[in-house]
């Protein structure tokens, strides 16, 4: 194959650029510019001050009956599989101006619970909460992940006919904060606002239900669609019942820089950072293609998690076309729990296709993880054959990902690099296309799981 006139593009894998060569025809898909924030601290503090639809974070501690410094606060975070720059002790980060808000209207930091909000996610560890929050936080505050199986949940109500527990940290606190990232969500629309309370705090059950075939398999429960999607209507319902008190959002442009604040009401706020992400992240493309080269950003921290970026090719990829992509899965657990690897297991063991059916059969019980399944369905309904998922990473063993519901990037390199993996994955792709159609079209989403192409209407 003569390459001489390919051009090089960044594809991003972990805390890497690796430079990687594509048929100069290649498409890049990109978010839209978005300047990042000048003087990101002083409008952070800018936008916690002025919240938008709510009251300031002074007025909400004026008007308990308590005095402040006997008054307690949660504020509820997210956990690493989301890059929100909390940016631990420095004032460019959206958590230290909040609890020296906080301080100053006389909240004692032995009242102030910082709770991750990991939903059904593994713990995070101390290492983790050390580098995103700063020693002189995590040895200051109380911090926890919350435990979706833990007994001691507060039952909140049983909303449309699900009884709903939440963390009881959260419910018992006077005061209720949530923080996170507003960004593109392959089944909520987009994450941030609400999610920090459902799933990210409540009992497992009532996720299971949350991520259920019906709520999964509605064609509403997409990318920035939340009209009528029941994963983001079910979650708002709870977390306007568990009552959140004031909202921290952000936003980040392509550079992945900090470009929006958003505080406030916890509607208003998350509503205004979902517009400019919609915004920003919807890329109308004329055409399907026959290649889609993604990465999984940092949000692939295992196969898991993956998922979203390859179900992110699907609106623009051909039907059997080929998705290659490139997920660094530097987790301790690479692939994902327990019950997700069985369930892939079981994937691949049954008729391709019948997977949704069987859980939605009258005797199948609920197995947590099984939803991600539902979606690499949805995806090889798409992509046809796992071989039309060329899966390049260094993070799974190699005997392990040729198990895995893809063709091993392993397969097509003789040293196990991950640069040259993407690169031998690129030539195959388009020579295995070309020699079947004559000729092949490309497409390389630069941002990943962050930007959702889609075809024009």
């Amino acid at each position: 194959m003569d390459t001489s006139s390919w051009k090089n593009i960044g594809l991003q894998y972990r805390d890497e650029i690796l430079n990687i060569e594509v048929p100069e025809w290649c498409d890049i898909l990109t978010l839209k510019e978005q300047p990042a924030l000048i003087n990101a601290g002083d409008q952070i503090k800018k936008a916690l001050l002025n919240p938008i639809g709510g009251r300031k974070i002074s007025d909400i501690i004026a008007s308990q009956k308590k005095h402040p410094s006997r008054l307690s606060v949660a504020i509820t975070v997210s956990d690493n599989t989301r890059p929100v720059p909390y940016n631990g002790e420095k004032e460019d980060g959206i958590l230290l101006p909040l609890l020296k808000l906080l301080e100053k209207a006389g909240i004692s930091d032995s009242n102030i619970y910082i709770i991750i909000g990991t939903g059904t996610h593994v713990p995070t560890s101390d290492q983790w909460k050390e580098a995103a929050f700063g020693a002189g936080i995590t040895d200051r505050y109380r911090i926890m992940d919350h435990d979706c199986n833990s007994p001691d949940l507060c039952f909140l109500s049983e909303i449309d006919g699900i009884p709903v527990r939440v963390n009881r940290q959260f419910m018992k606190s006077d005061i209720r904060i949530t923080t996170g990232l507003v960004e593109p969500h392959f089944m909520a629309g987009v994450s941030g606002g609400r999610k920090a309370v459902c799933p990210g705090l409540i009992n497992v059950e009532a996720t299971n239900v949350f991520h259920g075939p019906g709520f999964v398999g509605n064609p509403n429960a997409d990318s920035l669609i939340l009209e009528k999607n029941p994963c983001h209507e079910f979650s708002l319902k709870v977390a306007l019942k568990a009552r959140v008190d004031f909202n921290v959002n952000v936003t980040l442009n392509r550079e992945m820089s900090l470009s929006g604040v958003f505080a406030g009401d916890l509607e208003g706020s998350h509503r205004e950072a979902f517009e400019m992400i919609r915004d920003s992240s919807l890329i109308q493309v004329d055409h399907e293609y026959d290649i889609v080269l993604t990465h999984g950003g940092g949000v692939a921290i295992n196969h898991y998690q993956s998922a979203k970026a390859a179900c992110g090719a699907v609106p623009v990829l051909k039907n059997g076309g080929t998705v290659i992509l490139a997920a660094h899965n530097s987790d301790a657990e690479p692939v994902g729990k327990e019950n997700y690897k069985k369930l892939l297991k079981l994937y691949v063991e049954k008729e391709r296709g019948k997977f949704t059916d069987l859980i939605s059969s009258v005797g199948w019980q609920f197995v947590p993880d099984q939803w991600e399944i539902q979606k690499w369905e949805q995806f090889f309904r798409k992509a046809g054959s796992f071989d039309n998922l060329i899966y390049c990473t260094t993070g799974i063993k190699p005997e392990i990902l040729r198990n895995l519901p893809c063709k091993s990037g392993y397969d097509l390199t003789v040293t196990g690099d991950i640069t040259e993996m993407v690169q031998h994955a690129v030539a195959y792709a388009v020579d295995r296309t070309e020699r079947v159609t004559g000729r092949s079209t490309m497409a390389f989403v630069k941002e990943g799981p962050y930007a959702v192409p889609v075809l024009k209407t």
